[in-house]
């Protein structure tokens, strides 16, 4: 097996840059359960103002952000309106039913986008029998969805739709700054419409640990009770808070050369017969193709790669999901592409 990899799992296998390590090595730290961490402080006020909220509250993983965003909004035996493939719904173990009481009811989008039409209608009845339907929340960009953006006017038509039925609305923003470099929509116009926002620092942005969940001021206090109950209380944070900090105030504007990386993957893929990918399906820095039928399955695809060098994941039968990021270049996106053509022509 190959001593070294080029890795397209996820954007989340990125390394601190130098300078990143530097500023966590250099952070100034307290102990954040008292709010006494001026770096966390630092890094929460500045999220908040990007976003154009009132304040944020820093969290060890997108996880525990999404659970406590559900939580603010909805009581045990509440409902949460959300789109069918959802990381919330398929890929958090259903904590919000786990640990919270709060039922789903998935929506079938299309690439993850969901029509207000489809919306219409789905509010339960004030009736004993039913639960209480609380909150819509989206996911922007849309992971299943292939790194989708959530079209703007969609998005302020459902949060309008909620805001009007007495819902609340929560976003899914692991990967908002994707959607904002890839648009030109700055975060603020995107997170005014919901009640609370999920960012992650830890995919695109290339910090190693946390997200964050930002919304008004008196919501924001009672997520960070919920994150004591849930373990999510860290003492001398300040240490990981310094890269998220850095990756904030430095990686947002470089996410342009993953998208451009991910059109060069995706044109690369398009080009190879035994693939099979539109690259205009591709948005952002999320590349999903299928193999043909005739050649096998994507996990033995997928270990074919590894053999030669290169990490892609499978994520069903027939279909893989390459992702770029801080540490894929131009030129490994170029050698990829000749393993990924080399593994397609000659075999299993």
């Amino acid at each position: 097996m190959p001593d070294e990899y080029l890795d397209f799992r996820s954007d989340t296998v990125t390394r601190p840059t130098p300078q990143m390590r530097a500023a966590m090595a250099e952070a100034l730290v307290g102990d954040d359960v008292f709010g006494e961490d001026p770096t966390t402080n630092r890094l929460q006020n500045r999220l908040a103002e990007v976003l154009g909220k009132e304040a944020a509250v820093y969290v060890p993983s997108g996880t525990m952000s999404n659970l406590i965003g559900v939580r603010l909004h909805c009581k045990p035996g509440d409902e949460m309106i959300c789109e069918a493939g959802c990381h919330i719904l398929n890929f958090e173990q259903a904590g919000y039913a786990q640990l919270s009481g709060v039922a789903a009811r998935p929506v079938e989008g299309e690439h993850g986008v969901m029509r207000v039409e489809q919306l219409e209608g789905l509010v339960r009845p004030d009736d004993a029998h039913y639960v209480r339907t609380r909150l819509v929340s989206l996911e922007n960009t849309h992971n299943r969805g292939g790194g989708r953006i959530q079209p703007y006017a969609t998005v302020e038509a459902i949060c309008r739709w909620a805001h009007a039925a007495g819902l609340r609305a929560h976003l899914d923003g692991a990967r908002l700054f994707n959607a904002v470099v890839a648009t030109g929509i700055e975060a603020p116009r995107w997170a005014q419409h919901f009640d609370t926002v999920s960012v992650c620092f830890s995919k695109g942005l290339g910090a190693p640990v946390g997200s964050a969940l930002a919304g008004p001021r008196d919501l924001i206090a009672e997520a960070a009770r919920h994150r004591k109950v849930l373990g999510g209380g860290m003492r001398q944070a300040g240490v990981i808070a310094a890269g998220a900090l850095y990756a904030l105030e430095h990686h947002v504007d470089r996410l342009a050369d993953d998208h451009a990386n991910a059109q060069r993957l995706a044109e690369g893929i398009g080009q190879i017969g035994e693939l099979q990918l539109d690259p205009e399906t591709v948005d952002t820095n999320l590349v999903f193709f299928r193999v043909a039928s005739a050649w096998g399955t994507a996990p033995e695809f997928s270990q074919q790669l590894r053999r030669r060098g290169l990490l892609m994941l499978a994520t069903g039968p027939t279909k893989l999901r390459a992702v770029t990021h801080l540490d894929v270049t131009s030129g490994d996106v170029d050698r990829a592409i000749a393993m990924l053509k080399d593994v397609a022509r000659t075999g299993r």
